[in-house]
């Protein structure tokens, strides 16, 4: 595939995440770098729907570290059950955030984040890594977001 994503911005975000999922498939398809392909979903998913920050957090030991993303710079270390993220690893589930001021124990690495979906990568029953992504605007996620995206999670697991 070609480095550039084909969106027809006029459709609903359902229909556009259903064009985007097949691309990023094809991007990733046989590359076997863990790296390159987290970078390029990161990427892709910014560019597709202009998002704040989207990125990955990898668990290591008993921490998630930061792993490749797109936008400002980003809390490097977040422990188990801390903020949105290490909440959606202790939990194993996606979490939605409509207004992250009222995430108990969010961590603010920036304060222009407003509202989070974070959801984590299961390979075996264990998450080895999460997805966050992170809006300017409050309440920037809904359902449409959280079915792409644990799909996608699913495709990413296979790279582990």
């Amino acid at each position: 595939m070609a480095e550039e994503l084909h969106l027809d911005t006029t459709l609903s975000k359902a229909e556009q995440y259903r064009q985007l999922l097949p691309q990023i498939e094809a991007l990733t398809t046989g590359e076997p770098d863990l790296t390159a392909n987290l970078a390029n979903m990161a990427a892709a998913l910014r560019q597709a729907f202009g998002f704040f920050w989207v990125g990955f957090y990898l668990v290591k030991g008993d921490e998630l570290v930061l792993g490749p993303f797109q936008g400002p710079i980003a809390c490097t270390r977040i422990r188990r059950g801390k903020g949105v993220c290490g909440s959606s690893w202790a939990e194993a589930k996606t979490l939605l955030v409509p207004d992250v001021e009222q995430f108990p124990g969010h961590i603010a690495c920036s304060s222009d984040s407003k509202s989070e979906i974070v959801v984590p990568v299961l390979k075996d029953g264990q998450v080895v890594a999460v997805l966050d992504v992170d809006s300017d605007q409050l309440n920037d996620f809904d359902h449409n977001d959280q079915a792409a995206l644990e799909q996608l999670m699913q495709l990413a697991a296979g790279w582990f």
